[in-house]
């Protein structure tokens, strides 16, 4: 057999083999990495918008508002830049926030009267026994305190259940392992003192919690055997107390209503600690005083040694409880339980470690720290902790492995491994199963509320920070005769799409869709700049370092 030349040539022009091929780009990627560039959700829920007046009915994307950037960078972003522009806007103010509250409306009003009727109704109801009327009269109060919530109504409403038994009540004495503190009367200033006319610095504090044995650099211990796993759980799991009780204290101490914004991080050990901007300056001796002296004593029953290892309690339809699987006797109610405690079950304290800081507003530092407030708030806690080394997994399985069997509230189902009726307790209630946050292993116990605000701190909600900054860039366009006309809230019904929905269109093509219009919108926006700034030889100089002539 012979070979021609032209066979020769292709033999010889062909690339060498190789055991991976580069394929091109998915059309869903590409989608999605253009709709990151030009911040636009990649993962929006769709709503049907009807025209009660035109009878046009469309579809709009709405965001996902996920703070997560594995899952929407874009909508991380944004959540981030709230954050960031609410703590710079109350960390250094100087004049005390005001809060108006709005006038009770008429809806409001009339739903809380039928909500008393309901009431009536469902103690009508009680006195006879009647499950089926209670059960659906319980439905629709709910329904009704939806609609006050929707309505904007905030604070919680009586429950229709009266409990049997007023809570216990415990003494308020200071332990005494821990140092006493100086009481003053809080008063309602949360502005701090100006020094030399100019001056007017607050603060930033880092607390830790305690040290539970020798750890190394990435956070492993250096003896697990002899690592208190338990009391770090635990630890973990009432930190959020812990907090609350430290800015009682620091309010008492200093005597005026101290502000706070704050994160929850975790530390390399997988503990949690607080970083958080105070407003108002604060001697470093208080802070560390007040750390010092803060506990919170958890008053709950023993939970040292679990019941029920190898058998589980069971339901019992007739006593509406959990019982004992050989003696068949109901097990103690949360309430009996707790009423027969006669000391804590655990008191969590801070660490030594206590960094504080004073920060004056608008410079460079003051920027700094507010990047470093927020700087994990796009990532997941899995994320924060995730282990990089054996050691570190080890350790991380050896506390979830605490956690699982630590109760997180009093209605955790782990209660129930201890020989206790947990409160809510049902058929349906899995002994030592608890959907709870503290128990996941992509968590470790860390609080689910990664950001602390208090109520005066800027006096704004995040809706009200939001609603400011689509303000300020409507107010721009209009200025270079640009407006953007939206229509009459109440001529429009909203309905979120049904899965299968045949009418909706694709979730490719709405996000193509919001891209186009965000395009549009950026260009938009950069003429009200470019006319906010006037000419070439009319712009006021912004540069540092005047431009040569």
């Amino acid at each position: 057999m012979t070979t021609t030349n032209s066979q020769v040539g292709v033999g010889l022009a062909s690339p060498p083999a190789t055991n991976g091929r580069i394929r091109g780009a998915l059309s869903a990627e590409v989608v999605k990495a253009t709709a990151e560039k030009h911040g636009v959700c990649v993962r929006p829920f769709t709503m049907e918008v009807g025209d009660t007046e035109t009878g046009e009915i469309r579809y709009v994307p709405v965001p996902c508002g996920s703070t997560i950037e594995s899952v929407c960078l874009p909508c991380a972003r944004k959540a981030k830049a709230l954050r960031q522009a609410q703590c710079r806007e109350g960390w250094h103010m100087t004049e005390e926030p005001v809060i108006a509250r709005e006038t009770p409306s008429k809806t409001q009003t009339e739903l809380v009267a039928f909500r008393a009727d309901l009431a009536a109704a469902y103690r009508e109801a009680l006195a006879v026994g009647d499950e089926v009327e209670m059960e659906e009269l319980r439905a629709e109060v709910a329904s009704v305190d939806e609609e006050l919530r929707a309505s904007g109504m905030t604070g919680r409403l009586p429950a229709l259940d009266v409990p049997e038994k007023r809570p216990v009540k415990r003494s308020t004495k200071r332990r005494q392992d821990a140092p006493n503190l100086p009481r003053r009367k809080v008063s309602s200033a949360t502005v701090g003192r100006e020094f030399a006319g100019k001056f007017r610095p607050s603060m930033f504090v880092t607390l830790t919690c305690d040290t539970y044995g020798p750890v190394r650099s990435d956070g492993s211990p250096v003896n697990p055997s002899t690592y208190d796993y338990r009391r770090a759980a635990r630890d973990a799991v009432h930190f959020s107390a812990l907090v609350d009780r430290w800015w009682q204290n620091l309010r008492r101490v200093v005597g005026w209503d101290v502000q706070y914004f704050a994160t929850v991080e975790p530390q390399r050990r997988a503990a949690p600690h607080l970083h958080t901007a105070l407003r108002g300056s604060i001697s470093h001796e208080v802070i560390r005083m007040v750390t010092e002296a803060t506990y919170h004593q958890v008053w709950w029953p023993n939970h040292d040694e679990i019941v029920y290892t190898d058998r589980e309690p069971l339901w019992d339809m007739n006593s509406r409880s959990f019982v004992d699987p050989d003696t068949r006797a109901p097990l103690p109610s949360w309430d009996e339980a707790v009423e027969a405690v006669e000391e804590p079950a655990h008191v969590v304290t801070f660490g030594r470690q206590v960094h504080s800081k004073g920060i004056l507003g608008g410079t460079e530092e003051s920027g700094r720290h507010i990047g470093y407030l927020t700087k994990y708030l796009t990532k997941s806690t899995g994320e924060v902790v995730d282990a990089d080394t054996a050691a570190q997994r080890d350790h991380h399985d050896r506390l979830h492995a605490e956690l699982s069997v630590t109760p997180c509230s009093p209605r955790c189902a782990v209660w129930l491994l201890y020989g206790i009726n947990p409160k809510g307790a049902n058929g349906k209630t899995v002994p030592g199963h608890c959907k709870g946050r503290a128990h996941r292993r992509t968590t470790l116990g860390l609080p689910g509320r990664r950001v602390l605000v208090s109520r005066k701190w800027s006096g704004k909600t995040v809706a009200d920070h939001k609603a400011d900054r689509k303000g300020f860039v409507l107010d721009a366009l209009a200025a270079v005769g640009i407006t953007k006309e939206a229509p009459n809230p109440e001529r429009l019904v909203w309905r979120k799409v049904e899965p299968g929905d045949t009418h909706c269109p694709p979730r490719d093509h709405l996000v193509m869709r919001a891209i186009s219009e965000r395009i549009t919108w950026k260009a938009e926006y950069d003429r009200a700049l470019l006319a906010a700034q006037g000419p070439p030889g009319e712009r006021p100089e912004t540069s540092a370092t005047p431009l040569a002539a």
